[in-house]
């Protein structure tokens, strides 16, 4: 069972990610990366929320409407609990909602928790049962390292956000020298 909620967790996260990416680049989000961890590309917000909306998914399946509104609700209270959490242990904040109407303290609004509601659907009827079994054919050998890395890079991120008290940390791959890249075919040449 731990098995297959660690690695819901983490696929969820990272799908996360990529949603977070799509949307940062489709409005054109100055801020283009949305990871969570300081190495690894999760945004566990995303975890916590499918697999509390996956916890009674084999009750409410064959019924899409409670699916939806579960969804919805399930996922609204992990995004309220992480940015409480962000915000009061670590002194950071991720997200906020505070320009969108009907929103309580810039956590969360009824507009994300319509999102969170069409994305519940998505992952309880199109990707979790493609999950479930990848989950099932990864080997047992493979949790160990793969908790250890989530659990190492996940104490250092808390360390850095608590330290600097900014997101911006996250960020470090920004600070690489990056190499020269030639513009054309005559740089090639030269």
């Amino acid at each position: 069972m731990f098995k297959a909620l660690f690695w819901y967790f983490v696929l969820y996260s990272f799908l996360g990610f990529l949603v977070e990416v799509a949307y940062a680049r489709g409005l054109g989000v100055e801020k283009q990366d949305r990871k969570c961890f300081y190495f690894l590309p999760l945004c566990p917000v995303y975890g916590v929320g499918a697999l509390l909306i996956l916890a009674p998914a084999a009750r409410l399946s064959p019924y899409p409407a409670p699916v939806a509104g579960w969804s919805a609700l399930a996922a609204t209270a992990a995004e309220y609990a992480m940015s409480l959490f962000y915000e009061k242990a670590l002194g950071v904040s991720f997200w906020d909602y505070a320009q969108f109407p009907g929103n309580l303290g810039g956590r969360v609004c009824p507009l994300f928790s319509a999102f969170w509601c069409l994305l519940g659907l998505v992952t309880v009827y199109g990707i979790q049962p493609l999950a479930a079994a990848g989950v099932e054919r990864l080997p047992d050998w493979l949790l160990p390292p793969a908790a250890a890395a989530l659990a190492l890079d996940g104490a250092l991120t808390v360390f850095l956000l608590r330290r600097s008290g900014s997101t911006d940390v996250l960020c470090w791959y920004r600070r690489l020298p990056l190499p020269i890249l030639p513009n054309s075919k005559s740089d090639l040449k030269n």
